[in-house]
């Protein structure tokens, strides 16, 4: 009974964490909208060049670290005295992170000229210099996060995410919203942002410290002789593959961030105008982000399922659980790519003023279906303890990327930027599927599917260009972003509607199926309400 209540306590906990960490993407997608209306194309820019430096860290430490350190201070159970065990955990890591943090505080603080030179705006060094800031949090936000991991207490852990991120976007905004009716200085817009994700990680730290003053999470001294090396190897590796689908998508950002404006300007492009055009190819990341959200919540619900079903001997093991994952990660991926592409002049001027370089942006976007595959089959192999393989396919695909920006980009400007992250994140997600069926010998969907899938994406597209062309003649008196409004609002709920239903109508998933999916309780009714025998 105490064990099915602790299974209970855990689940529940487990649920509020995966909440959390939805409602942190959401905000962390959204919030970019008003900042790039607030200061507009050059401005977005300007935080755009410097926002991977700083989440690289944020990310290791929050989604990287603690989850590695719980793992490690959960198994340190079976050692014989675990509570020693755990000080020399806790301890060895404080101590490595520590020493990490320092490294990469005076390479972001004391290398940013040289940082900024690379990229190619000498500008950029002062927002480098705040965001240093956010490296000396990591030390105490890891032990703690993952300390209380290890205890199953995700209380605290969720609310800390939660809470970071609304301070981060509070301050992000009301800091633009200032800046920009005073001195109107982007660098100063630029600044403030990168300073509000340091207040969040402080306000995160404080959370923290307030849920643990009760508790011993801080590490304490080890007595005895052990070596550390093994620790940290452990905690190194571990963290690198929990996180590494997320810092895939940064490596991504980051390539851009060295490349993009330094060659616009070697073209022979004037440097405001090449600012703007990185700003309008910058606001696919938000679109891209709201993408595969799903993606992301099932990479975060898969990961203990499939473990678990791994470890079974009797039954059917993980097989079905890892096909649903896939047939929902590229059925969800296609229609958000997809959907994007066919109203983006729409969605571009509704939510960023313009419609400028729509056409980059739908290339952009097509990026959620390998992203969707790689975020749910990177936990999948996460879950099965198979890392090494996704680790060489994903530094791969950073490094295809890296060679198809320098040579594209001299060519077809933003546009090669575009196509760079496609042909790094398509080739991933291919090798990944190769790996995984070379591994369980399974099939991941049936030609059945696919052919289904591609009605209804047809008929999506169809649909929202009949309903497209009936709008433009009915609403020719409107123009401007009024106009991108009311039209793409339409579309979009035209083309969800029809693909949804299409989808339900020719069963692509079983009612059963959609409970095991996030939100897919009404899909389920709505599919069981079309198909009901008359």
């Amino acid at each position: 009974m105490a064990d099915n209540f602790g299974m209970k306590e855990y689940m529940k906990g487990a649920l509020l964490l995966t909440v959390a960490a939805l409602i942190v993407k959401v905000l962390s997608a959204v919030y970019r909208v008003p900042f790039q209306n607030l200061v507009g194309d050059q401005g977005f820019y300007i935080y755009q060049q410097v926002y991977p430096f700083i989440s690289l860290f944020v990310v290791w430490t929050s989604g990287g670290f603690a989850v590695a350190i719980s793992k490690m201070l959960a198994d340190s159970q079976t050692f014989t005295e675990p509570e020693e065990r755990k000080n020399l955990i806790r301890r060895t890591i404080f101590q490595y992170l520590t020493v990490l943090s320092v490294i990469f505080f005076c390479i972001l603080f004391f290398g940013a000229n040289f940082l900024s030179r690379i990229m190619g705006d000498n500008q950029l060094a002062p927002l480098l210099r705040t965001g240093a800031f956010v490296t000396l949090c990591m030390p105490i936000l890891a032990i703690m996060k993952g300390s209380f991991q290890a205890k199953a207490e995700m209380t605290p852990v969720a609310y800390a995410q939660v809470i970071e991120q609304l301070v981060r976007v509070g301050i992000i905004l009301l800091g633009a919203t200032f800046i920009m009716t005073t001195s109107k200085s982007l660098y100063a817009a630029g600044n403030a942002a990168v300073f509000g994700t340091v207040i969040g990680e402080i306000a995160g730290v404080i959370l923290l410290l307030y849920f643990s003053k009760k508790i011993k999470l801080i590490p304490g001294k080890f007595k005895g002789k052990e070596r550390k090396w093994p620790i940290v190897k452990e905690v190194t590796i571990l963290s690198l593959s929990v996180s590494m689908s997320s810092l895939l998508l940064l490596c991504f950002q980051l390539i851009d961030s060295f490349t993009v404006f330094s060659i616009l300007l070697d073209n022979g492009m004037a440097e405001i105008e090449a600012m703007k055009m990185k700003g309008i190819y910058d606001r696919g990341q938000p679109l891209v982000q709201l993408g595969v959200i799903i993606a992301s919540s099932l990479s975060l619900a898969i990961v203990p399922l499939v473990a678990y079903q791994t470890k079974k001997k009797d039954g059917r093991g993980a097989a079905p659980f890892i096909q649903l994952t896939y047939r929902v990660s590229l059925l969800l991926g296609v229609a958000a790519s997809i959907g994007l592409v066919i109203v983006m002049p729409y969605v571009n001027e509704m939510l960023f003023k313009t419609n400028s370089l729509s056409i980059v942006l739908m290339i952009y976007v097509l990026q959620i279906i390998p992203l969707s595959i790689i975020l749910t089959f990177t936990a999948i192999l996460q879950g099965m303890n198979k890392l090494r393989i996704p680790a060489f396919i994903l530094l791969g695909g950073i490094a295809l990327k890296w060679i198809c920006n320098l040579v594209l980009i001299p060519n077809l400007d933003v546009l090669g930027a575009a196509i760079a992250s496609n042909v790094g994140l398509f080739i991933c997600a291919g090798l990944l599927m190769v790996y995984l069926k070379q591994l369980l010998r399974i099939k991941l969907a049936k030609r059945d599917f696919y052919i289904k899938l591609g009605f209804a994406s047809g008929s999506m597209i169809l649909s929202v260009i009949v309903i497209n062309t009936l709008l433009q003649i009915a609403l020719g008196s409107l123009s401007g972003r009024l106009l991108a409004v009311i039209i793409g609002g339409c579309l979009i709920v035209t083309g969800a509607f029809v693909y949804l239903t299409i989808v339900a109508k020719s069963r692509l998933l079983a009612e059963k199926e959609w409970f095991l999916v996030p939100f897919g309780r009404r899909m389920a009714a709505y599919q069981l309400l079309l198909n009901k025998k008359k």
